[in-house]
């Protein structure tokens, strides 16, 4: 792996519209280009909306879906990389003969695609979860994983993908200020505050910066970077999001958990870094890693019996936690 610029972008998404979600996204494109950044990743299904499809029937659901790669969306984001030589990753609703996906499409500018379905897909008890992780090779010369809001929450999937030689992950999010029933953890944000952020700005960004966005993710988020030493880029929705306050937080962390850019405004926004291959040498989760002794591990992959289907049971809310 070389020095890269990468950048993270969070964007308020409308729902089902999908020429004014990219519209979006190629303007982040081009200001990032103006910064050299090499590699953009954008929000979890940024360009179909996200928290509207919990409410559509299967044949709604299809209306919004498009095929992957050969769909309309991933040819736009691969325009859009080869003119500005980047690597730029979105998230939209993928349909695949019966079967639809919560996907992460991911263009690289020398013509190749990459995908991710989700692992751990709710929304919609129409949508399939993946049954793969999703590790790759970039002409950037650092190897890429993407693991999709759910997915991340899970400490064995990054620590699947790290062993797959992961150095940087994408972590697309649609999170903060959910309905949840944890104490402490999260809920919602006053819709009133999101609209009156122009004339109190204090007030909602109060809100991001607490338990409800950044210090929800602070509980949990760094140690994913720091305990496996990836670069992770964390996107995510910010503002309405159906009926719900996404809290953004975009932001960019090292292999030691620290971050390295964010930001908590109430609006688009985007933040760039550098990622310096030598802060992974010999850092703190890679000599984990090779302190590992896997004979001891097999009861992982045992089933417990408390294992759920995250599209049948939402913990008794609208949605798990982090989503």
């Amino acid at each position: 792996m070389r020095k890269i610029r990468v950048a993270s972008v969070q964007i308020e998404s409308t729902a089902g519209g999908k020429q004014a979600n990219l519209a979006k996204i190629e303007g982040f494109v081009q200001h990032a280009a103006a910064q050299g950044v090499e590699l953009i990743a954008f929000p979890e299904c940024c360009i179909t909306g996200y928290w509207f499809l919990r409410n559509l029937s299967r044949q709604q659901l299809q209306a919004v879906a498009e095929p992957v790669f050969e769909g309309p969306s991933s040819q736009a984001l691969m325009r859009l990389a080869r003119q500005y030589r980047m690597i730029i990753g979105a998230g939209l609703i993928e349909i695949d003969g019966q079967q639809m996906y919560n996907t992460y499409v991911v263009a690289m500018p020398h013509g190749d695609f990459r995908r991710h379905r989700k692992v751990h897909s709710f929304v919609n008890e129409h949508l399939s979860c993946g049954s793969q992780f999703t590790v790759f090779d970039t002409p950037l010369g650092c190897r890429v994983a993407v693991l999709t809001c759910y997915d991340n929450n899970i400490g064995e999937n990054v620590r699947i993908v790290a062993l797959q030689g992961a150095e940087v992950l994408l972590a697309p999010h649609q999170t903060g200020g959910c309905k949840t029933p944890s104490p402490g953890c999260m809920g919602l944000i006053d819709r009133w505050l999101w609209e009156n952020r122009q004339r109190n700005p204090e007030a909602i960004e109060a809100e991001f910066k607490g338990p409800k966005g950044r210090q929800w993710l602070m509980t949990w988020l760094p140690s994913r970077a720091h305990d496996n030493g990836l670069f992770l880029i964390f996107s995510n929705g910010v503002g309405l999001d159906d009926n719900e306050v996404r809290t953004g937080n975009a932001m960019i962390l090292d292999p030691y958990g620290r971050i390295l850019a964010e930001t908590w405004k109430a609006t688009d926004d985007m933040v760039v870094a550098d990622l310096d291959p030598a802060l992974r040498d010999n850092c703190t989760g890679l000599r984990w890693i090779r302190s590992r002794r896997p004979e001891l591990y097999g009861p992982l992959t045992v089933p417990t019996g408390l294992e759920t289907d995250m599209r049948s049971s939402r913990f008794g809310t609208d949605k798990p936690a982090g989503s």
